[in-house]
Protein backbone atom coordinates (compact mmCIF):
# COMPACT_ATOMS: atom_id res chain seq x y z
CA UNK A 1 0.00 0.00 0.00
CA UNK A 2 1.17 3.07 -0.90
CA UNK A 3 1.68 5.87 1.52
CA UNK A 4 0.09 9.24 0.56
CA UNK A 5 1.11 12.65 1.70
CA UNK A 6 -0.97 15.21 3.84
CA UNK A 7 -2.80 17.45 1.91
CA UNK A 8 -2.06 20.16 4.20
CA UNK A 9 1.64 21.19 4.84
CA UNK A 10 2.85 22.21 8.34
CA UNK A 11 2.04 25.67 7.52
CA UNK A 12 -1.87 24.93 6.83
CA UNK A 13 -1.55 25.34 3.08
CA UNK A 14 -3.51 22.79 0.77
CA UNK A 15 -1.12 20.99 -1.68
CA UNK A 16 -1.70 20.93 -5.30
CA UNK A 17 -4.06 17.62 -5.89
CA UNK A 18 -2.68 14.83 -8.21
CA UNK A 19 -4.66 12.18 -10.04
CA UNK A 20 -3.68 10.11 -7.17
CA UNK A 21 -5.71 12.24 -4.55
CA UNK A 22 -8.57 12.21 -6.99
CA UNK A 23 -8.76 8.42 -7.32
CA UNK A 24 -9.14 8.46 -3.72
CA UNK A 25 -12.08 10.74 -3.67
CA UNK A 26 -15.57 8.85 -2.89
CA UNK A 27 -19.29 10.12 -3.85
CA UNK A 28 -20.84 12.24 -1.00
CA UNK A 29 -23.17 9.49 -0.22
CA UNK A 30 -20.16 7.06 0.05
CA UNK A 31 -18.20 9.31 2.10
CA UNK A 32 -19.86 8.49 5.71
CA UNK A 33 -21.00 12.11 6.77
CA UNK A 34 -23.40 12.77 9.02
CA UNK A 35 -26.96 13.11 7.37
CA UNK A 36 -27.27 16.75 8.79
CA UNK A 37 -24.18 18.44 7.29
CA UNK A 38 -25.41 16.06 3.78
CA UNK A 39 -28.41 17.45 3.32
CA UNK A 40 -26.65 20.88 3.64
CA UNK A 41 -24.23 20.16 1.24
CA UNK A 42 -25.51 22.20 -2.30
CA UNK A 43 -28.33 24.09 -0.29
CA UNK A 44 -28.06 27.57 -0.63
CA UNK A 45 -28.79 29.64 2.43
CA UNK A 46 -30.99 32.95 2.62
CA UNK A 47 -29.64 36.27 1.47
CA UNK A 48 -27.88 38.45 4.34
CA UNK A 49 -29.53 41.53 1.86
CA UNK A 50 -31.38 40.67 -0.64
CA UNK A 51 -30.32 42.77 -3.48
CA UNK A 52 -32.94 42.11 -6.24
CA UNK A 53 -36.54 41.39 -5.99
CA UNK A 54 -38.14 38.49 -7.45
CA UNK A 55 -41.02 39.09 -10.24
CA UNK A 56 -42.63 38.11 -13.25
CA UNK A 57 -42.10 40.20 -16.31
CA UNK A 58 -43.29 39.12 -19.69
CA UNK A 59 -40.82 39.94 -22.52
CA UNK A 60 -40.88 39.96 -25.97
CA UNK A 61 -39.51 35.87 -27.63
CA UNK A 62 -36.84 38.37 -29.55
CA UNK A 63 -35.30 39.70 -26.48
CA UNK A 64 -35.69 36.22 -24.66
CA UNK A 65 -34.07 34.58 -27.92
CA UNK A 66 -31.34 36.90 -27.85
CA UNK A 67 -30.36 36.97 -24.39
CA UNK A 68 -30.55 33.34 -23.73
CA UNK A 69 -28.18 32.67 -26.74
CA UNK A 70 -24.89 34.71 -24.86
CA UNK A 71 -25.24 31.67 -22.41
CA UNK A 72 -25.56 31.31 -18.94
CA UNK A 73 -26.36 34.43 -16.43
CA UNK A 74 -28.25 35.89 -19.20
CA UNK A 75 -31.17 37.08 -16.62
CA UNK A 76 -28.23 38.78 -15.16
CA UNK A 77 -27.43 40.56 -18.35
CA UNK A 78 -31.19 41.71 -19.12
CA UNK A 79 -30.56 43.14 -15.73
CA UNK A 80 -27.46 45.03 -16.19
CA UNK A 81 -29.01 46.68 -19.92
CA UNK A 82 -31.82 47.93 -17.91
CA UNK A 83 -30.13 48.79 -14.82
CA UNK A 84 -27.72 51.32 -17.05
CA UNK A 85 -30.95 52.59 -19.11
CA UNK A 86 -32.29 53.77 -15.99
CA UNK A 87 -28.58 55.06 -15.25
CA UNK A 88 -28.80 56.93 -18.48
CA UNK A 89 -32.45 58.44 -18.02
CA UNK A 90 -31.75 59.62 -14.80
CA UNK A 91 -28.99 61.46 -15.18
CA UNK A 92 -31.15 63.78 -18.08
Amino acid sequence: MSRHKPLISEEGEVRELTLDDIKQFKPIHEAGLPDSLVKKLGVRGPQKAPTKVRISLRLSREVVEYFRATGDGWQTRVDSELLEMVHRHQAR
